[in-house]
């Protein structure tokens, strides 16, 4: 008798593990891996422990970010079953309209979470007034600046703070070490280093405007404002200065920073990443950060840009509710705020900004409160489906300003133009 209950149990625990769920959510997501790594294990775990009737496998590709885009929209285009993708957030109104993203809103409202992020961040991924992504990280941009190379040069960095002052300032530089080829700082011309001024001259790139052709109310350029017209006036006043214009096609420039041949930089929350992990544990003893863009003028606010990514579900998952739930572990303070710590992004959540979290974040990140204070002031880019071509559109204006192949006022001009065709005007 007690042989047969043994062999019934053996027979109904064999039949189980046969009816065990199998279940495979499968991702795109772009570079780089660790960060992926990092949050997808312990999100992973989790999920399994909360299903454990369920076989859960997570099979994820990570893509360089210049290829993510269009092997995603292939994809999709396809009708790919995938569950996850990452989404830049200057793509969500396109991968949006394209229909290639799940209505998150009803989610979103059960879950209860949403007053937790921060607001820029938390509208970032609504297109329509629905929700289509969950921001799940950012970055912002500030100025870091060589102590002892200004110290040294007789400059007090909180003359930086100014538009005359920061130029006069880095002229400054420039001279002091004109022998030793270390140039005071740089001009930005990329159209995401240009935003934080149109931004704080009270410029916009796109306003919503009555009047469009089909649409009614649509997206309309105003970048080419006297705000705008302005904004890139400065870019002009720094190169005349003697700084380097980098064009918006250039990347790397960060390495000049970190080398000292450059004592100023408008950089990203990231560059700490980029030295070496002996000298980044020290960084702050070396290496001054204000987190800010210099202003206009005293008692102007500044701003900056918010990048990082969101997580959407695509339109052709077929395990939406499982693919959800696995996005809501992936942003739980304890699970993000680990991948915080080693990577150096900087959180979209208040509770995780300001609470238990940063704590350790503040020890593990230089400057991580300071960068943090930026958020609230900060901006996201627009959501219209064209920004991403709009985009590319300032950036060459800017490029033709800093090159001297066109005044300000006629570059913008000649963009905006541009940019109302490609939005229907």
């Amino acid at each position: 008798m007690i042989a047969l209950m043994i062999s019934l149990v053996v027979g109904l625990a064999n039949s189980s593990a046969i009816q065990k769920k199998q279940v495979t959510l499968t991702a795109i997501l772009a570079a780089p891996k660790d960060r992926w790594d990092i949050l997808l294990t312990g999100a992973v775990q989790k999920l399994k422990e909360r299903h454990p009737n369920i076989d859960i496998k997570v099979d994820y590709k990570v893509l360089p970010y210049n290829v993510s885009r269009g092997q995603m929209i292939m994809a999709l285009n396809n009708q790919t079953p995938i569950d996850l993708i990452s989404v830049d957030q200057i793509w969500l109104g396109d991968f949006a309209q394209r229909g290639y993203l799940t209505n998150l809103t009803g989610f979103v409202k059960s879950w209860g979470r949403a007053s937790d992020w921060y607001q820029t961040n938390l509208d970032g991924g609504v297109y329509n007034g629905k929700v289509y992504g969950i921001w799940t990280w950012t970055d912002v941009r500030g100025m870091w600046y060589w102590k002892d190379l200004l110290s040294n040069a007789g400059v007090d960095p909180n003359s930086l703070q100014t538009w005359d002052g920061y130029i006069s300032s880095l002229k400054k530089i420039n001279n002091a070490y004109k022998e030793q080829g270390i140039k005071g700082g740089f001009a930005l011309c990329g159209a995401t280093e240009w935003y934080p001024y149109l931004w704080m001259l009270g410029g916009n790139i796109l306003i919503m405007k009555d009047g469009h052709p089909t649409k009614g109310t649509y997206w309309f350029p105003t970048y080419n404002s006297s705000a705008g017209v302005k904004a890139a006036q400065f870019l002009k006043s720094e190169i005349a200065a003697g700084m380097k214009p980098i064009l918006s096609n250039i990347s790397g420039f960060e390495r000049d920073f970190i080398d000292r041949k450059v004592a100023v930089l408008m950089g990203g929350s990231w560059l700490p990443e980029f030295f070496p992990a002996a000298e980044r544990k020290d960084l702050e003893q070396t290496v001054g950060f204000m987190p800010m863009y210099p202003v206009p003028s005293k008692g102007s606010i500044t701003t900056t840009v918010l990048g990082g990514w969101e997580l959407g579900i695509p339109q052709t998952s077929k395990n939406k509710e499982l693919a959800w739930e696995l996005i809501t572990i992936m942003v739980q303070p304890d699970i993000l705020a680990s991948m915080l710590a080693q990577t150096g992004y900087l959180p979209t959540q208040k509770n995780i900004g300001a609470g238990q979290e940063s704590i350790t974040l503040n020890q593990t990140i230089p400057y991580y409160n300071r960068m943090v204070s930026t958020i609230p002031i900060g901006h996201s880019r627009p959501i219209a489906p064209e920004y991403p071509q709009i985009d590319n559109q300032i950036s060459v204006a800017l490029d033709q300003v800093c090159s001297g192949l066109k005044e300000p006022k006629q570059a913008l001009e000649d963009a905006a133009t541009m940019t109302a065709k490609v939005l229907g005007w």
